[in-house]
């Protein structure tokens, strides 16, 4: 017998309690004199926990600034800069709540960073964290963002160990030359030294924590019903993200495989009754998270699969005797396989076929290369698709989600389903 499960996941609960208290932490270090750092989430966080740096990520601190009420007042902030307000919001949400008061300002507010650290993706994010840069306090370093190659299909199976088939040797020299000088230019600055056995411990707990992540997410894609909330499953796998190579991390991601295993064997669903399955591609919608169960009574609609489960169980993980050069793997495409076809075309529909989908609610970000050959490769399987072109960090394009995703399910996909 199916039975109705509504309570929070432990390890959510568990992670959000964590992150809080690590934040906490964090601003007395930096009270104190510590440097720390601002990072984007495509660059290589672990040369920084290596080093004893503490970091806070971008995309992270956006998703906390629009879940707390803080997006509209930071965007205000950069129009007030005389800086756009209307383009690549969630990257640039921190910069503009750096400049609020400490009340108005999530969990007290960011530090001062000492270090700003970017990949130049696309023609903007780099001009973003040139603007960190510009704090008589901080510095910005940024690494280079290369094309993709052709890759061979069913990118997934190869990258853990032959990412030089998937990536080309050439791309991963790049940045792997710059990650060489990431280190010392941090090294001169702090007057430490990589310790490259501490450093490869760290690429070794990451690699385990991606491991447990796929175990999850095979899991959760076998899972009729759902047994989890994926306002839950975001949390408990993205925190410990942000801990990447942290024993902490890797206990998380096992915790989290563990508690999905058991409400699965106890016959536990999140919608009794489920009858549409929905896959969610894109960014989280933080600023309405109430969203994703909102469907469930009149509908029968369980959202599925989100691409922070998925990729933390396929693009992560890296093998190799050279740390540098596995980190650079790492990194080199992650982009890549998130937008770029047929990388990201082909992985998307791997995903929604074996999660068993009805339909794809899809959210275009204007920074988010290829997204309607995603949809076109979605729709050639069958697989109808909301395409909605908005920031997942700014009310003011998503107001009508809610009313677009309802019409969605009542003109195209009842039928299907």
């Amino acid at each position: 017998m199916i039975r109705p499960h509504h309570d929070r996941l432990a390890t959510a609960s568990a992670a959000t309690g964590y992150q809080r208290e690590w934040f906490r932490e964090l601003r007395e270090r930096a009270a104190q004199g510590a440097p720390i750092a601002l990072v984007n989430a495509d660059a290589p966080h672990e040369v920084l926990r290596a080093l004893g740096i503490p970091y806070v990520v971008n995309q992270w601190w956006s998703s906390i600034i629009a879940a707390k009420g803080a997006g509209p007042p930071s965007l205000a902030t950069i129009a007030a800069l005389g800086l756009p307000d209307d383009s690549r919001q969630y990257d640039v949400l921190p910069l503009g709540a750096q400049r609020l008061s400490q009340d108005d300002a999530p969990w007290g507010g960011l530090p001062e960073p000492r270090f700003a650290v970017a990949e130049r993706g696309g023609d903007v994010t780099h001009k973003i964290f040139e603007q960190w840069g510009r704090s008589p306090d901080t510095e910005t370093f940024l690494l280079s963002r290369t094309a993709a190659v052709p890759a061979p299909e069913g990118w997934w199976e190869l990258t853990p160990h032959r990412w030089e088939e998937v990536f080309g040797s050439e791309r991963i020299d790049l940045l792997a030359g710059e990650i060489t000088l990431l280190v010392a230019w941090l090294e001169e600055r702090t007057g430490t030294t990589l310790d490259r056995g501490e450093f490869s411990r760290i690429l070794d707990l990451a690699n385990e924590q991606a491991e447990w992540n796929r175990r999850t997410r095979d899991l959760l894609a076998a899972a009729r019903p759902l047994p989890v909330e994926v306002t839950d499953s975001i949390p408990s796998v993205m925190i410990p993200q942000w801990h990447r190579g942290t024993a902490w991390a890797v206990e998380a991601a096992r915790n989290l495989h563990d508690e999905v295993a058991e409400r699965i064997a106890a016959g536990a669903a999140v919608c009794p009754g489920e009858r549409i399955r929905l896959m969610w591609i894109g960014r989280g919608l933080w600023s309405d998270l109430g969203m994703y169960r909102s469907f469930q009574e009149e509908f029968g609609v369980v959202f599925v699969w989100s691409m922070y489960l998925a990729i933390a169980a396929d693009g992560y993980a890296r093998y190799g005797e050279d740390p540098i050069r596995a980190l650079a793997a790492r990194f080199v495409g992650l982009t890549d396989l998130l937008y770029v076809p047929p990388m990201s075309t082909s992985w998307y529909v791997k995903e929604a076929l074996a999660h068993g989908v009805d339909a794809v609610v899809h959210l275009v970000a204007d920074d988010t290369p290829g997204g309607a050959l995603i949809t076109r490769a979605l729709e050639d399987r069958d697989i109808p698709v909301l395409e909605i072109r908005a920031s997942n960090a700014d009310a003011r394009s998503t107001g009508v989600v809610r009313e677009r995703i309802a019409e969605f399910l009542r003109e195209r996909v009842g039928s299907t389903s």
